[in-house]
């Protein structure tokens, strides 16, 4: 396969293999990618599993077409992709070998060879001269093993990006990537979260077109969406507004309660609600559809004074990951002493933010008219902010919303006729009760001030502590004048035909402005409250929280430079241009100040 001019695949499928890594089922087998970059000299990255020796050679053959390589370039060392440096080294023993320091190491370890005379150790931004192609290496620590590195070709701009972006499934399968590359990523990188923002943070100053995993299809279409779905995983966010419902039943009476509580969340307007058998289901699967959905209720039985096996498996299989950032809800049986819901709760207490619900059901054998009336309640809870949402089930007279307005973070939405907006903002007071008016502050610079002066109307967003910094980057870091900020969204409206969020807020107000103070570089918008509504009842995201929490902290330490106070990006040299733009925010050079 040709992926561009000068790279080309050299990669096998295997169908033979039930069990990837010894315990991830792939009905669809698996790729092992391997790519040449011909040129001047002739650079091959990585080998494949050791099942698949001779087709691989064979493939290096075929593409170099009669040339050879000067070059191995290793970029990870699990054995599926290394198995044949041995036998590369053995049919081009003039190449010289290209890799990390660590990954030597455990050459050494792997075939009691370092390769010693043949080594070219690189390390962070080295690079690597084909001739017109120049390769710049990227470190990757523990996405998903210690030595990693990825490889990005200023030419053609693409990223080899090692197991990342990878996906279960041989390439000659067509299947949706979504799914399989969830899967993947949740069984194998999940654990690794932080390093993977790290690594999606320094590959953003990179112009990427093509992206060459190590599993899995060539990525050279809508990269966005790629983009976008590892920064969720790995920020721990929930892909999807939903609930799955994860459950084990020995004589089916828990399975009745899972069966009657998914029927009351359809319909009081889940979007989205799945029922997994945990003892019929793949685990990989289960546990990644626990990290795709906003929130979980876990349903099981009480077992030899413990929980029913299967449940104690997932939940394990939940913290190993560092599941965080949901709400969770219990299901337990017992016939005399329920202990599930207790045990269950204790086994996520070492997890980051899961918010647990205030309804716990406790079935005694069966359902009866009590555990009956405690599903209804915990459906009400977990369905409160759908209710709210609908226009058929909101209150949209719930005043109570105006006690979230703090010194908090806001979106403030508006439409300039053509297409919907959002800003940050952290000026926002109640001025009077009677009437309710909202004054809300807006910097003249920014376009949503620009399109509320004309329309005369706008919503307030408060902001919950769920709220992740994409939220910020999103909202804050570009000008609605020039990127569509709802692209691809599906958007909620309240009654004045503006957009409200659809997650992250804990209310919103729809205001009418009914008077304007020109502040000289602000304006301030006093306004009457046309609509209020409650979702949820999390906290308000403050500003101090977000800066505690929320705001990424810059790594600086050990580093000479500049660094962005708006998002943490790192300039790393002597002197800051005047004309530097931040690749990540977008603000200028006075928005940077100097690593001392």
């Amino acid at each position: 396969m040709t992926i561009t001019n000068d790279i080309k695949y050299l990669g096998v499928n295997d169908h033979e293999i039930d069990l990837f890594e010894g315990q991830y089922v792939v009905p669809n087998g698996m790729s092992y990618n391997s790519y040449a970059i011909i040129d001047e000299k002739i650079a091959v990255l990585d080998t494949v599993d050791a099942k698949f020796t001779h087709q691989w050679l064979d493939n290096i053959q075929t593409a170099l077409n009669g040339r050879k390589p000067d070059y191995l370039v290793v970029l990870h060392m699990e054995p599926d992709h290394s198995a044949n440096i041995v036998n590369f080294t053995k049919s081009y023993p003039e190449a010289k070998i290209v890799s990390s320091q660590k990954a030597f190491l455990m050459m050494k370890n792997f075939f009691n060879d370092n390769f010693s005379e043949k080594q070219i150790v690189i390390a962070e931004n080295d690079t690597l001269s084909l001739g017109k192609h120049t390769l710049t290496f990227v470190t990757a620590p523990m996405v998903h093993w210690p030595e990693v590195v990825v490889a990005y070709d200023d030419v053609d701009k693409v990223l080899f990006s090692a197991d990342g972006f990878g996906r279960f499934g041989a390439n000659d399968i067509s299947e949706l990537w979504d799914d399989e590359a969830r899967r993947y990523y949740i069984g194998i990188v999940g654990k690794y979260g932080t390093q993977v923002q790290a690594l999606l943070k320094k590959t953003s100053a990179y112009d990427i077109e093509i992206i060459c995993p190590l599993h899995g299809p060539v990525l050279n279409e809508n990269l966005n969406h790629y983009f976008d779905l590892y920064n969720t995983w790995s920020s721990y966010q929930p892909e999807t507004e939903g609930i799955v419902i994860a459950y084990t039943s020995v004589y089916g009476n828990t399975k009745k309660a899972v069966i009657q509580l998914r029927d009351m969340l359809k319909s009081k307007g889940c979007p989205k609600v799945e029922i997994i058998d945990l003892a019929r289901s793949d685990i990989s699967e289960a546990v990644s559809k626990a990290f795709r959905y906003s929130k979980i209720v876990l349903a099981t039985t009480t077992y030899n004074a413990e929980i029913f096996p299967f449940m104690r498996e997932f939940i394990n299989h939940l913290t190993e990951r560092n599941f965080q950032n949901r709400t969770v809800a219990f299901i337990e049986n017992g016939s005399w002493s329920p202990l599930a819901a207790k045990i269950m709760k204790e086994m996520l207490s070492g997890c980051k933010n899961l918010k647990f619900s205030e309804n716990t059901v406790k079935i005694l054998s069966a359902l009866n008219e009590e555990s009956s009336s405690q599903l209804k309640a915990l459906s009400d809870e977990l369905c409160q902010e759908y209710l709210a949402m609908q226009d058929s089930t909101a209150d949209k007279n719930d005043l109570t919303a105006l006690f979230n307005i703090g010194y908090g973070l806001y979106v403030v939405t508006s439409n300039d006729g053509k297409k919907d907006n959002g800003l940050i903002v952290n000026t926002v007071t109640q001025v009077t009760n009677t009437p309710n008016r909202i004054a809300v502050t807006i910097n003249k610079d920014n376009y949503s001030h620009h399109v509320i002066r004309q329309t005369g109307k706008m919503n307030i967003n408060c902001l919950s502590v769920d709220a992740p910094f994409s939220v910020f980057e999103k909202f804050g870091f570009q000008s609605g004048r020039n990127v569509d900020k709802f692209e691809g969204c599906e958007p909620l409206r309240s009654d004045n035909g503006l957009v409200f969020l659809p997650k992250h807020i804990n209310s919103f107000m729809s205001l009418k402005v009914v008077q304007y103070v020109d502040l000289d570089t602000h304006g301030m918008f006093i306004c009457e409250v046309t609509e209020a509504r409650v979702i949820t009842n999390s906290e308000t995201m403050t500003y101090t929280y977000y800066l505690n929490n929320v705001k990424p902290k810059p790594k600086t330490e050990g580093k000479k430079g500049y660094v962005c106070t708006i998002c943490g990006y790192i300039y790393e040299g002597d002197v800051l241009p005047d004309d530097f733009i931040c690749p990540l925010c977008k603000h200028g050079a006075s928005d940077f100040e100097e690593i001392k």
